[in-house]
């Protein structure tokens, strides 16, 4: 496959126009276009060590969830990790390729992906886009095979998603059986997932103000953004391995959470 073949892939199940209107995901760089291929890297974001990583493989190809061109770049210095990661990248020939809310949102992508971990059922899209004729759109709202004591689902969450601690709001509920959740940033979901009537929220950012008031309506569970997301590149390993089982497929091995607990 040619680099244009994959991200074509990539588009069949993740159309760019399924991307929020702020977002820039598609093709960040990328002068070898009608290149073949020597192999796709796979990560949630990019920095300079994932371009080196892509380099030292052989691989002329990024694939990642967030994109490392999100706001303009004026100048090419090299006097911030995004320009440098430009600078490297074009000197190396590597395109690179963000999947990004447009991913988000379809059918299959992030959320549904929370969702299977989970072992969710009955799920369907939360906040349908009214121009998605497949019903593609934000959050993803799914129910439990039996329900669930909230201290027995919460830590059933941390195993999930192999976290040490779950931020959450004082809920006066006690039990679990209907579940929103949206991978990253998804806090602008809860007012949609109260209105579904759902017991638990969960998301990857939510923020201080927002955790106030709703104590009688849902528990919101908070896991951090990336470790939201972590399974986002076994989706896309998959989504590539469907569309060519002869394509070389890397996951980074590059940890590109940018924060660290300290415990």
């Amino acid at each position: 496959m040619n680099i244009r073949e994959i991200i074509g892939a990539l588009e069949h199940c993740a159309p760019l126009s399924l991307q929020d209107g702020y977002d820039n995901a598609g093709r960040q760089i990328g002068l070898t276009e009608d290149a073949e291929a020597s192999g796709a890297l796979l990560c949630l974001d990019v920095n300079e060590e994932v371009v080196e990583e892509a380099h030292r493989l052989g691989c002329n190809l990024i694939v990642s969830h967030h994109p490392l061109l999100f706001h303009g770049v004026k100048q090419l210095t090299g006097s911030d990790y995004v320009q440098r990661c430009i600078i490297k990248a074009i000197q190396y020939g590597i395109s690179i390729y963000a999947a990004h809310t447009n991913l988000d949102n379809a059918v299959g992508g992030v959320s549904w992906e929370m969702a299977s971990r989970l072992g969710l059922t009955s799920v369907e899209t939360l906040q349908p886009k009214p121009e998605a004729e497949d019903g593609a759109g934000a959050g993803i709202v799914g129910i439990l095979p039996e329900p669930m004591e909230r201290d027995a689902f919460i830590q059933h969450v941390k195993q999930t998603f192999r976290v040490p601690c779950v931020r959450c709001n004082a809920w006066t509920g006690q039990t679990v059986r209907r579940v929103v959740l949206c991978g990253g940033a998804g806090a602008f979901l809860i007012p949609a997932a109260v209105a579904a009537e759902a017991d638990v929220f969960l998301t990857g950012e939510i923020g201080y103000h927002r955790f106030f008031g709703l104590e009688r309506d849902i528990q919101l569970l908070e896991i951090g953004h990336f470790e939201s997301e972590q399974y986002t590149v076994g989706l896309l390993e998959r989504l590539l391995h469907e569309a060519d089982p002869s394509l070389r497929v890397v996951r980074t091995a590059v940890a590109t959470n940018p924060i660290r607990y300290v415990v």
